[in-house]
């Protein structure tokens, strides 16, 4: 099967859409994916339009140890500004109002055409959260990824020794004074969809026809506050008979973090595979699995913090020193 995306509903998704009896047949959404980082986040309003502005301290004030009939200096701590942008991912959908009106059930035939869109847009904002950066991509705002970028960075690092076929586990304490995701001011949080009724749509010729056009805009940026609550555990290798991974390891980055219930671990599907085989080992000490957060299925969980599956984290990251 090829990577070709069509832009617009074909009059065969028509057909594939109704079942014998002419009513709407149930869609199997194939490309949907687990990617519990988007819904996990913590959403607040940026303090500038199109970016977030964070004082973040640099140092701390000592004090002196003062001798009798002797006086101290003055000290204050030191700050640094940091700004984080926010961009904007938006996509549209236009169908041909013939092969909407053939349904059944238009109404019903556009919220699944926007659902497979919705689906769409949360792998990328996912994709994003990542591995996005306003450095080399400035429509695009900076993910984990490239904060963490070497063993180097900062103590919250953490290398597995692997060389090919690598892959991360991502650590994020959520919170509005850690780290959130933001959204411009004066504007409204998460995804937003926009029925812009019928209009003129074109074709790959230019040439005209009327269509149902809805449009979608989600306007986000990460903002870290406190570096202390991001971390990662790289180079791993996540397949094959032995893997890299190393309990102790992660055990090390927790400690060197500000942990806390907004905690959570993001492991790729091959990464949270190797950990649900340990969870079954008799002689585990680190992983458990109880009754999920808000209510839902079971929660894999290691020393108490909830391990949670993205699908977008890759298992083809390069090493990095």
């Amino acid at each position: 099967m090829g990577d070709v995306t069509d832009s617009r509903m074909s009059l065969v998704e028509v057909v594939k859409r109704h079942d014998p009896n002419g009513n709407l047949a149930t869609i199997a959404e194939v490309l949907t994916q687990n990617n519990d980082i988007v819904t996990d986040a913590v959403w607040k309003e940026g303090n500038d339009i199109f970016s977030n502005k964070t004082v973040r301290r640099s140092s701390l004030p000592s004090g002196t140890w003062r001798k009798l009939n002797r006086g101290v200096a003055p000290q204050s701590s030191d700050t640094v500004e940091l700004i984080d942008t926010i961009g904007i991912l938006e996509n549209r959908a236009e169908n041909d109002v013939e092969i909407i009106n053939a349904f059944s059930n238009p109404q019903q035939a556009r919220m699944d055409e926007a659902s497979s869109i919705i689906e769409g847009l949360s792998q990328e904002m996912a994709a994003t959260m990542l591995y996005g950066n306003a450095a080399t991509a400035p429509e695009e705002f900076t993910g984990l990824a490239p904060r963490m970028d070497g063993l180097a960075a900062g103590e919250n690092v953490i290398g597995g020794g692997g060389s090919t076929t690598l892959t991360s586990i991502y650590i994020v304490t959520w919170g509005v004074n850690s780290v959130f995701m933001a959204y411009p001011r004066n504007t409204t949080g998460g995804l937003q969809h926009e029925d812009l009724g019928i209009q003129d749509a074109l074709d790959d010729s230019n040439n005209k026809f009327r269509a149902y056009v809805d449009r979608f805009v989600w306007r986000a940026g990460m903002v870290v506050k406190n570096t202390r609550c991001i971390g990662r555990y790289a180079n791993l290798e996540p397949t094959g008979t032995t893997t890299t991974f190393d309990e102790d390891e992660l055990i090390r980055l927790l400690n060197r973090m500000v942990i806390n219930e907004g905690s959570r671990i993001y492991a790729s599907i091959n990464m949270m595979t190797q950990m649900q085989i340990r969870l079954k080992d008799k002689t585990n000490v680190y992983f458990t699995r109880d009754q999920g957060l808000d209510g839902g299925g079971p929660v894999l969980r290691f020393q108490g913090v909830p391990v949670r599956k993205v699908e977008q984290i890759l298992d083809t990251e390069t090493v990095i020193a």
